[in-house]
C-alpha cells in the first residue's frame, strides 16, 4: 500500500505542489528556476523538484518576483 506523504510535509515539491504551496504561479515557478546559478532546484532527469527549505529562504530576501 502505497503511503501518500502531504506536500507540506515533504522536503522537495514539484513544480505544481510548489506552486500551491507557496501561492506562486507554476510559470513564475519555472521561469525563476530556470536561472543558472539557482541552487533551490533538483533535477531528477528532466523532473524539476523545488527544495521547500531553500525555496522558502530564497523568498525571505526577495521584495518582488
Amino acid at each position: 500500500m502505497k503511503k501518500e506523504i502531504p506536500f507540506w510535509e515533504k522536503s522537495n515539491l514539484t513544480v505544481e505542489e510548489a506552486a500551491s504551496y507557496f501561492s506562486i504561479g507554476v510559470n513564475k515557478l519555472r521561469e525563476i528556476s530556470n536561472e543558472d546559478d539557482c541552487d533551490f532546484v533538483l533535477w531528477c532527469g528532466s523532473k524539476r523538484l523545488i527544495k521547500r527549505a531553500k525555496f522558502e529562504k530564497f523568498l525571505e530576501h526577495q521584495y518582488s518576483i
